[in-house]
């Protein structure tokens, strides 16, 4: 089928029905048929329609992402639709956020479309089952030759205090870097409770040092949040260097509702959480920017917020980005999304 005419059918069955859905669900039912795509046997067929154009690859992080574009973390909490999304035609995926404990997350509702805004409200909370039950399941999917190129975001648990959260992401470190391409240290959450105050750099240095020399030969990035200041932004790049990091994922959700077209009684009645989608574009690519003209030329940054079309992320590799990942515009614009990009990106080259 041809993808401006699965893209309106998309549209028309999101508007029909998916946005009657409640979010979560919705993300629920397509989660599972992304999950079995490899399973019934359909994944093959689905990837020769969808892998992207060899002069798309990048090298970076000692390894071969075949696109520049991959799925953020949030997605794939558990690590268990990595084959699928591939085969969906994303050059890699990060999947988490994943805790050393296992947690449920926050109470429900808990996910909420802003629709005028293609953007979407989370306070999801980390729910996931573990660190010590992903491992091993990561670990099965890494043996495939048929798989993207997995990235492990690991965050604090709930139930841990911040004077104590060095051992506990070192705890998801040693079981999860074995089985990641790279991990990614998410200090900027705004729904854990005192997590995005890691990012402090009194408090963010002797994390990163013990993430780093725990996780061996597996690259380790930083996840920093948007509401930054740029003087902050400048700082934490100039750290990543200097502790010799592998790179920065930039940016995070955001706690700012400014300049909105959603109804603001929508806004209110959502309540809480991390902003993403669309109106983070700007702000998204001004930390790119900033990070960009600190840290060396092949210093590994990936660029997320607002991403949506191919041009989004020709602009973001032509402002400095390595990498480039979105998820909220997966919500709206369909199961199509990563071969349009890829698409896209191939014709701009």
């Amino acid at each position: 089928m041809h993808p401006v005419l699965w893209g309106e059918m998309y549209s028309a069955l999101f508007n029909l029905v998916l946005r009657r859905l409640d979010p979560e669900r919705a993300h629920h039912l397509a989660f599972v048929v992304i999950r079995w795509l490899p399973t019934l046997g359909i994944g093959r067929l689905v990837r020769r329609f969808t892998r992207p154009a060899p002069g798309l690859g990048v090298h970076t992080l000692g390894l071969h992402f075949d696109s520049p574009f991959g799925v953020a973390a949030g997605f794939d909490k558990e690590g268990i639709a990595i084959r699928g999304l591939g085969q969906l035609g994303f050059g890699h995926v990060e999947v988490g956020t994943i805790t050393a404990h296992a947690q449920p997350g926050n109470d429900r509702p808990r996910l909420f479309r802003l629709i005028p805004d293609r953007a979407v409200i989370n306070r999801m909370g980390f729910n996931n089952t573990g660190a010590a039950a992903a491992a091993p399941r990561l670990a099965r999917v890494a043996a495939r030759r048929d798989r993207p190129i997995i990235g492990v975001n690991i965050g604090k648990s709930r139930v841990v205090e911040v004077e104590d959260a060095i051992e506990d992401y070192l705890v998801s470190t040693r079981l999860l870097a074995p089985a990641a391409d790279y991990l990614a240290v998410n200090v900027s959450s705004p729904n854990t409770p005192g997590l995005r105050g890691l990012q402090d750099l009194d408090k963010l240095e002797p994390l990163l040092s013990a993430v780093r020399d725990a996780a061996g030969a597996t690259p380790v990035l930083v996840k920093i949040a948007p509401d930054l200041t740029d003087e902050q932004v400048a700082r934490i790049a100039q750290l990543a260097v200097d502790l010799r990091l592998a790179g920065i994922i930039a940016t995070n959700t955001t706690l700012s509702r400014d300049n909105l077209s959603t109804n603001p009684a929508t806004i209110a009645a959502a309540g809480a959480g991390g902003l993403s989608g669309a109106p983070l574009a700007e702000r998204s690519l001004a930390v790119l920017r900033m990070i960009r003209a600190v840290v060396p030329a092949d210093f590994c940054v990936i660029s997320v917020g607002g991403v949506e079309t191919g041009a989004d992320v020709a602009a973001r590799l032509a402002a400095g980005a390595t990498l480039v990942q979105g998820y909220t515009a997966f919500i709206y614009l369909g199961p199509l999304w990563a071969r349009a990009v890829n698409r896209e990106l191939a014709l701009l080259r």
